[in-house]
């Protein structure tokens, strides 16, 4: 499967579970995750979307720990199957 099916299955399951989900396809800054879920009461759900071969940029992973370090639930799909990001500690010069 491609990620582009991954993410409508997931973004189809989370719907089912009354959430408002969107496909952050372009946005003012790189590496943001694909999908954005957000649910009343809840805290906001960001999604990177991999097939089960996949891997994270650079960029990805920085926006990632950005996003998380700001207090918001990342996850990164490989498939079907949700995994909570953990934070990746870098050196600065590790990053770019």
């Amino acid at each position: 499967m491609k990620e582009s099916d991954y993410q409508k299955r997931i973004s189809d399951n989370l719907t089912a579970d009354g959430y408002f989900v969107t496909n952050l396809i372009k946005t003012n800054r790189n590496g943001i995750p694909d999908l954005l879920a957000l649910k009343s009461d809840e805290p906001a759900m960001y999604i990177e979307c991999k097939t089960l071969k996949g891997k994270l940029s650079e960029i990805q992973v920085f926006r990632l720990n950005e996003l998380s370090l700001l207090g918001f639930n990342c996850f990164v799909s490989y498939g079907m199957e949700l995994k909570k990001w953990q934070i990746i500690e870098k050196k600065d010069t590790d990053l770019f």
